[in-house]
């Protein structure tokens, strides 16, 4: 048995400093505690291809090492996490059963700034900043190829969110700049410790630029081209973007007093000097002045990136005031804006952090939301930028998922982020056969955390967040026509109804939770404008995509209308599943008694509750309908689990099975449960590791009592099994295909005769935290499932025989 992942779906952390772009054209981001590799390139499109897990807790930091494949076995990567630690990576061995090469431990707090840096000497240096208030530096001991701490820089109380590595020309001593939570850039030197030089070299703080207001966010350090000049550029929460030239001197002037720039004044280029001992013995002097102050941003500057093209410098700042801008220097040596990009309306909180690609012709930013936005120049009309097809995820732990039951066309997943998303296969044209997974639709956004989703068909969705309430959404005639141009749909009689008279797409009002239709986009005259259009960027404007949408158009023109609420519950709902033919829907909510803990059964032509079904004392975990529509299965935190049969034609349910401690063989919560493809079994999965198989008998009494029993038993030892799935069609020797999903993060895949292992997922393929749901897709030749968890990962495997 082989697994290939088909596509994997995260958000990036939202962190100043959680991406970069290495040189090998792979960009990495922080995803929660993993490290996400993503390709801009895949066959014209793009795609996650792999990701590093290593840390225990968030990822805070990443940097990309340059000139780094032949230092220290290989190490192309360093990540900084809450954990405490910072792994230093070789990612071409991503595959390998051990990428993370070395792990620096020492903090007594959360990394949150990481840089790496290779000297002259080919020895790589590493930096870390943590909120225990320190700065460690770290590089390699002897012979033993480990990694020490070789000087701690104490803050006090301070803490770090900026640092950055680089030699200075002549001496080859490195030097250190950081930022804490204050308006200076601290800039350091390695020099020989005088008092014991048998400790090698340690920094020592030559010089404090001031100029920022407020607290400095970013740095980035470059060589200026055919120069020994390097430049400092600094990112502060006052708007502003600082550029100070580093120059060798000679010999040295007299040294001018340290005198703060008021902006009551004029601003004079102020040159100070600093002499540095090289590892020669020999003294080098340095000036430092203030080059250029550029003013262009609204808001907080979070990030700053170099990047030299065509020997022509150019500088990226990120701003929270959703823009991107590229400042390239005047033949006069003036910097000056050249590129600006970056979002329009919406109800985004701007960038977080941006960054260059190794050639310079492309730019990726990401956002306070994790999303990710993509530029390249056009090639043909340079000047000319161009968004790009991008990657998309949840930023909060994915709750439930489900797929498009007439098809499989799509996959549905809700989240804690308060976004219901859409994942579906980009087909391009029938003859490329190439195919790639995307996001092309968000049909709900909430103000409240998601917890539960069904499919009642194709283009009808229920879902439940953490309210009393059920919402049912109806897909606009402007999403169908996307999806079916995305995914090369032609077969779709309920589409072809949807496109004929229903609204073309929704909008969400100021302070509302409802999706509201909208039938016409039309532009009101100015003076005939009612006051919640002031605003019109919130709401809807038709699109017309040939290619998976971009992050606004996502949250603005993909939305669902709402056209039903469905009221019954007393507490805020926690499971929900519809029949396959769409006609009944089944939910439960939260519960601490035996009232609230009852199953609620909807007809959805009506919308009215049928029938309530009442057995458990506590929530009601898991839902799920039989594919025959007669038998619903339910499974609680009281460690029990019922089973109800249809009678005949009629909405009546009627209980044939509850265990109860002389059957039940669970001892604790029951998480999961699953039908067969056939309704023949159910599989029960709880926290006490155990996976039970129930098959019919038929042969039993008449009245119905005991017609499921257990003859299969799965137990694994210190897990806690959270869930379960049954494979859409048997193996070929006839047995049961299902996966198993635990709370460590691993997916295990069993035959059902004895439950033979088949194939283990371990978290670097599978997830990290909690695996909440499992699903194998419908209608496809082979076996393809469907994972998501508390991770934010959402997974789509196809598994070969």
């Amino acid at each position: 048995m082989s697994l290939k992942t088909l596509y994997t779906s995260i958000a990036c952390n939202r962190t100043p400093e959680s991406l970069d772009w290495g040189d090998d054209g792979l960009i990495y981001f922080a995803a929660n505690n993993v490290v996400a590799v993503f390709n801009p390139q895949f066959h014209g499109s793009v795609k996650i291809v792999g990701t590093l897990f290593g840390h225990k807790a968030r990822i805070n930091a990443i940097c990309a090492i340059r000139n780094a494949s032949d230092c220290n076995g290989g190490i192309h990567l360093a990540s900084g996490s809450d954990d405490g630690t910072c792994i230093l990576w070789n990612t071409s061995d991503e595959h390998s059963s051990s990428p993370a090469r070395f792990t620096l431990s020492g903090h007594k707090g959360g990394v949150t700034s990481v840089d790496a840096f290779v000297d002259a000497s080919n020895n790589l240096i590493v930096a870390t900043g943590s909120v225990d208030s320190t700065i460690r530096l770290w590089h390699v001991a002897g012979n033993d190829n480990e990694f020490v701490c070789s000087q701690t820089i104490d803050l006090q109380t301070g803490l770090t969110f900026g640092l950055k590595l680089f030699a200075l020309v002549a001496s080859n001593a490195t030097m250190l700049a950081y930022t804490t939570d204050t308006d200076m850039v601290n800039l350091c030197v390695s020099q020989p410790d005088t008092a014991q030089p048998e400790s090698g070299a340690k920094f020592v703080q030559v010089e404090q630029l001031r100029g920022h207001v407020d607290w400095v966010r970013g740095l980035t350090c470059t060589r200026l081209p055919d120069s020994d000049d390097y430049l400092l550029a600094s990112s502060s929460q006052d708007t502003f973007v600082r550029l100070w030239r580093i120059s060798p001197r000679k010999t040295l002037t007299a040294q001018k007093p340290i005198e703060e720039i008021q902006f009551d004044e004029d601003i004079t280029l102020e040159e100070r000097t600093f002499t540095v001992v090289g590892k020669d013995g020999g003294k080098y002097h340095y000036a430092l002045s203030l080059e250029s102050v550029l003013q262009g941003h609204e808001g907080w500057v979070y990030g700053v990136h170099f990047c030299t093209r065509d020997n022509q410098l150019q500088l990226l700042s990120s701003s929270i005031d959703k823009s991107l801008i590229v400042w390239t220097p005047s033949e006069s040596g003036v910097w000056m804006e050249s590129v600006r990009v970056g979002e329009v309306g919406g109800s985004s909180l701007g960038f977080y952090g941006g960054k260059f690609s190794p050639d310079g012709r492309s730019i990726i930013g990401h956002g306070f939301q994790g999303s990710f936005h993509l530029w390249h120049e056009d090639t043909e009309q340079p000047g000319l930028w161009k968004p790009g097809i991008i990657i998309g995820g949840h930023f909060g732990g994915v709750r439930d998922l489900s797929w498009d039951p007439t098809g499989g066309m799509f996959l549905m997943t809700v989240s804690m982020d308060q976004t219901t998303r859409i994942h579906a296969p980009w087909r391009r044209a029938a003859q490329d056969q190439i195919e790639t997974w995307h996001e092309i639709g968000r049909p709900q956004v909430h103000g409240y955390d998601m917890q539960c989703l069904t499919l009642l068909s194709r283009y009808r969705l229920a879902s439940a967040a953490e309210e009393k309430i059920i919402r049912v959404f109806q897909a606009p005639s402007n999403f169908v026509q996307n999806f079916r141009a995305l995914c090369r749909v032609t077969e779709d009689p309920e589409g072809d109804s949807i496109v004929e008279g229903h609204p073309m797409g929704a909008s969400v009002p100021s302070l509302g939770l409802s999706n509201k239709a909208v039938f016409e986009v039309e532009q009101p005259e100015a003076d005939s404008r009612h006051i919640k259009d002031m605003y019109p960027e919130h709401y809807f404007n038709p699109v017309s995509m040939d290619a998976p949408p971009a992050e606004e158009t996502l949250m603005q023109n993909t939305l669902w209308p709402e056209i039903q609420k469905l009221y019954g519950h007393g507490n805020e709902l926690y499971s929900i599943a519809a029949s396959s033919d769409g006609s009944l829907i089944a939910s439960a909510c939260r519960a601490t008694s035996s009232d609230h803990a009852q199953i609620l059964l909807w007809d959805t032509q009506t919308w009215r509750i049928v029938q309530q079904l009442a057995a458990h004392q506590l929530t009601v975990t898991q839902l799920s309908f039989a594919p025959n529509n007669r038998l619903l299965l339910a499974v609680s935190r009281d460690r029990t689990f019922s089973v109800y049969e249809r009678q005949q034609d009629a909405v009546d349910f009627k209980q044939v099975m509850r265990s109860d401690k002389t059957n039940g063989v669970h001892t604790r919560i029951i998480w999961c449960c699953d039908w067969s493809h056939d309704s023949e079994t159910f599989v029960t999965g709880s926290r006490d590791g155990k996976a039970v198989a129930w098959s019919r008998q038929h042969a039993e009494g008449t009245d119905g009592r005991g017609c499921f029993t257990s003859n299969r038993v799965l137990e694994l030892k210190n897990e806690s099994i959270t869930a379960v799935a049954f494979g859409r069609k048997k193996l070929s020797d006839e047995r049961y295909l299902v996966a198993v999903g635990l709370e460590k993060g691993f997916i295990k895949l069993y035959a059902l005769g004895q439950w033979n292992l088949l194939l283990n997922i371990d978290q670097s393929y599978a997830h990290h935290q909690t695996v909440q749901r499992l699903s194998f897709r419908p209608h496809v030749d082979d076996h393809q499932l469907a994972s998501c968890g508390d991770d934010g990962l959402v997974r789509i495997y196809s598994i070969e025989l």
